[in-house]
């Protein structure tokens, strides 16, 4: 006998008189079961290393190795630790048990399965130490990210108004110590239960009457104790959880938190250990009583002070004086919740919100009126598809709205990638080949201003066809990666790829970029068969030593697997720079474990938009910018990651002006500004202005109006810039109250204004407008003439515009063919005030609301009253006054072309004129 087998023998004495098997019987199924728990562990490794070989090549071949490296090894050490922390804890323990136990030679219990259970002891206890330490390391293991949000995390410089912790400890240690009490409180409740399973089979059941060794009761009574430990320890973490409470009127610790609940938590903690002592005296007299006293007292006490208490002075306390006794405490929601949400950032600005637009405002902002949005989205996609795709397996998936300097003139426009949908090919093309090796990416893009149409009702393309051509060079307009790139693609194979489309031929080529990973050796080629599941990566005659397979090529996927704790914005949008397609991908740094902060549905309640992530749609290539370096989270990640990020400062100038305010962000912050823009307690409390978001009617039924980006000139400002704004309407009212803009341009990137409307007078909301729309004689017997000529007529955003001091309200009609239908954009009604126009362009129902009431522009200063009698006109003043005339006819005839900018330069000489012609009036 080996001396190992004999130590097993001290530690699992084994029964002399146990029945064993035939040798030759012995012999055999150990050797069987040997060769298949081997088979099986030696599958579970390739497995596992194919996955991690697989990984590191895909994160090193864009040069993020050791972003892999950090999660692959923190996710390795924290399942070691766990799992040697656990086996050694629950092993000793039973092997504790075991020598406690008492020696027999007699079967105790009367069922045969308590007695194979007994023999087989030894064996059971190790299969059952490995099995259980896999399980505890793998729970452990999937915690890494909070294991290094503990070691790593970074101050937020905020600490908390009731404890005055500084936040980080709420967001990055209070989490972590939860996980290891739940994980150690795991262990001790597995561990107590297996050694009073050994107690059990050694005592047997006639045995089994409570009468225990002293050693044995010790044993058992230390795990209890360090069990009630873990109790009395969440007692002490569930006191900094107050600030997460829901029990008030607002969330976070209320009145009744800190006055009833925060003592209870401190009492119960102290009935734990005194419930602990009683443990400890209960096993050396052998005398359980005061154990079951103890526990009962706790259990009554925890309903009674912890229960029952804080809602007695919640309902006779709080709520007869709620205000006064929650104000301290609806103050720091407040404050913690516009902080958590960067709503005390925005600036606050009223805005008069006059009747109609002057003629000046209509002058002097024509770039506005220029880039006022006509086309939307669902209708521009499906127009796309239907003038722009040229091929059945073409789509475009998103329409995104953006800006680029276009002959000198800043221009807001729309436009879509043209991505490749394999699965639209042909059923007897659906090969390995075309899926997999032809059939690899998209081509090229469709650009249009977001308000020119062609006088067929169509959007005036900028960039279109295949190749492209118009006011862009797209040097490289192929799209291998994109929004609906999800499957993955091999490239540089004999097989040559498919370009584009031309004419009755097509044009191919091949991939000459180095994204993707080689497939250069069997291991390789092996590795990605059996990680994509798919063979024929193996044994295809079609792959050279140079060939690439392309995957995760889905940019939200990409940027996802890339940074799996980046939260990622809905509308990853296209960028065309410097010959180059670009994918935005804006992403968010989040937190459930702000302190005071109201959560949103989700739970989150804070958020920054931190990183931007930009990748390019021809090799992959993905760069995280770091947006705002002052968020405490993503400097933390910046400390675990630091070969992640890169500073904003090195983003090139060609991607920055080309930067958006996102929209999840932004009505996230909407939504929440809705109450939070109240600050006064009282006000706040009574909810006596509380905002909403209006209603517009859209394709045919309401719906929630939706930010919309737009080119204006704020107030202020000397010039028009790219903006995302959504209005507000009060509660239970359908006028507005005013709007939200989050600016998008150079150093005012990110900040955010609020316009406040006057609360004295009425101004019209959007769901006022749309009935008003609805109610105009002219407009709905036109709309409805053309429904009943077998058309659709679809109704699209309707659009708030702020001009100078006042609004003006924008909405496009189109016209859809019942099947299979091309929708043309044929009205624009415009609303100024109480006027209401009509007609086939923004600038016809602009000049058929001002054309016929527009009055000259009348001079600065007003020529000084005449006491004497007129003399004789002199001839100066008579040639300026016709001058003035001239002008304000030439003025006219602009305005009723559209011709913005000659309406200005006219009205601008007009006054010019009617200066000179006063200063000549005053001498005389």
């Amino acid at each position: 006998m080996s001396s190992f087998e004999r130590q097993w023998q001290r530690w699992f004495p084994e029964d002399r008189d146990d029945r064993a098997a035939p040798r030759g019987r012995r012999g055999r199924w150990p050797k069987l079961l040997l060769i298949v728990v081997g088979v099986i562990i030696l599958f579970i490794l390739l497995n596992m290393g194919k996955g991690f070989y697989s990984e590191w090549l895909w994160f090193s071949s864009l040069d993020y190795g050791s972003v892999y490296t950090t999660i692959l090894r923190t996710k390795v050490l924290v399942f070691l630790i766990a799992a040697l922390i656990f086996s050694t804890f629950f092993l000793g323990n039973l092997i504790l048990a075991t020598r406690l136990s008492p020696r027999s030679r007699k079967q105790l219990w009367p069922w045969e399965i308590i007695y194979q259970l007994q023999s087989t002891l030894k064996w059971s206890i190790i299969l059952g130490t490995i099995l259980l330490g896999l399980v505890f390391g793998m729970v452990a293991q999937d915690n890494w990210e909070a294991v290094l949000l503990f070691f790593n995390g970074q101050p937020f410089g905020i600490s908390d108004p009731v404890f005055q912790q500084e936040i980080s400890f709420y967001v990055f240690s209070l989490p972590f110590l939860h996980l290891m009490r739940g994980w150690f409180l795991s262990m001790l409740v597995i561990t107590l239960l297996g050694s009073a399973g050994i107690y059990l089979l050694s005592y047997g059941a006639k045995r089994l009457r409570f009468d225990f060794s002293r050693p044995i009761l010790l044993h058992a009574g230390i795990l209890v104790m360090a069990i009630l430990g873990l109790f009395a320890w969440g007692y002490w973490l569930g006191i900094w959880e107050l600030v997460f409470s829901t029990r008030g009127v607002v969330f976070g610790a209320s009145y009744a938190d800190m006055h009833a609940k925060l003592p209870a938590q401190w009492i119960l903690l102290s009935i734990v250990i005194v419930v602990m002592a009683s443990v400890m005296v209960s096993v050396l007299r052998r005398n359980f009583r005061w154990v079951l006293y103890g526990i009962g007292g706790w259990i009554i006490a925890a309903i009674i002070i912890s229960g029952i208490f804080p809602s007695l002075v919640q309902r006779f306390q709080v709520q007869p004086n709620e205000l006064a006794k929650e104000t301290p405490y609806i103050e720091y929601n407040i404050e913690y919740t516009r902080e958590a949400f960067a709503l005390n950032r925005i600036d606050n600005q009223p805005f008069p919100a006059e009747d109609t637009p002057s003629p000046q405002e209509i002058a002097q902002n024509e770039e506005t009126i220029n880039n006022i949005r006509l086309w939307d989205t669902r209708p521009l996609k499906d127009t796309y598809n239907q003038i722009q795709s040229f091929r059945l397996y073409y789509d475009f998936n998103d329409i995104d709205v953006d800006r680029y300097v276009i002959d000198g003139n800043y221009r807001q426009v729309m436009l879509s990638a043209r991505e490749l949908s394999a699965e639209k090919l042909a059923g007897e093309a659906q090969t390995w080949v075309n899926r997999r090796l032809q059939f690899t990416h998209g081509y090229g893009l469709a650009l249009s201003p977001v308000n020119e149409i062609t006088t067929q009702g169509l959007p005036e393309l900028l960039i279109k066809d295949i190749p492209p051509v118009g006011d862009f060079n797209i040097e490289k307009p192929q799209i291998y990666y994109g929004e609906k790139t999800n499957e993955y693609v091999i490239v540089k194979t004999k097989t040559q790829e498919f370009d584009y489309p031309k004419g009755e031929q097509n044009v191919y080529g091949y991939y000459e970029g180095e994204g993707g990973i080689g497939l250069s050796s069997f291991i390789r080629r092996a590795t990605y068969a059996w990680q994509l599941g798919d063979i024929n990566i193996l044994i295809s005659g079609e792959l050279r030593p140079e060939s690439r397979v392309l995957y995760y090529r889905n940019i939200m996927e990409r940027v996802n697997h890339l940074a799996p704790f980046l939260k990622l914005d809905r509308d990853p949008y296209l960028v065309a720079i410097d010959g180059r397609l670009f994918w935005i991908q804006d992403a968010y740094t989040v937190t459930d474990r702000y302190p005071y902060s109201e959560p949103l549905d989700s739970g989150l309640n804070y958020i920054r938009n931190s990183v931007k992530a930009v990748v390019d749609a021809y090799d992959g290539t993905v760069t995280f910018y770091v947006a705002d370096p002052g968020d405490a989270l993503v400097k933390t990640y910046q400390t675990i990651f630091p070969g992640l990020f890169t500073p904003m400062e090195e983003m090139p100038e060609s991607l920055v002006v080309h930067l958006r305010y996102p929209e999840d962000m932004f009505s996230i912050q909407a939504s929440v500004y809705q109450t939070y823009h109240m600050v006064d307690v009282r006000v706040f409390y009574n909810k006596e202005d509380l905002w909403t978001i209006p209603r517009e009617v859209y394709f045919g039924s309401e719906q929630l109006i939706e930010p919309y980006y737009i080119i204006m000139r704020l107030p202020d400002e000397e010039k028009e810039e790219f903006l995302l704004m959504l209005p507000f309407t009060p509660v239970s009212k359908n006028v507005t109250i005013g709007w939200l803009a989050a600016r998008c341009d150079g150093e005012n990137y990110g900040k955010l204004l609020a316009y406040h409307f006057p609360k004295e007078r009425t101004v019209y909301g959007p769901s006022q407008i749309e009935n008003r729309i609805g109610q105009d004689t002219t407009i709905t017997e036109q709309l409805a003439l053309w429904g009943r000529g077998g058309s659709n007529v679809i109704r699209g955003n309707l659009l708030l515009i702020p001009l100078g001091e006042s609004i003006l309200y924008v909405e496009p009609v189109f016209l859809e063919a019942v099947t299979g239908g091309l929708p043309e954009l044929k009205r624009v009604i415009v609303v100024a005030g109480d006027q209401i126009a009509m007609e086939p362009t923004l600038s016809q129902s602009i000049s058929a609301i001002f054309g016929t009431e527009l009055p000259p522009t009348e001079p600065d200063e007003e020529p000084p009253d005449v006491t004497e009698p007129e003399e004789p006109v002199s001839t100066d003043i008579a040639e300026l006054i016709e001058k003035a005339q001239q002008h304000y006819d030439q003025a006219m005839e602009y305005l009723k072309a559209g011709d913005w900018a000659g309406y200005g330069n006219e009205l601008d000489a007009l006054k010019t004129v009617l200066e000179q012609l006063a200063e000549l009036s005053s001498e005389d």
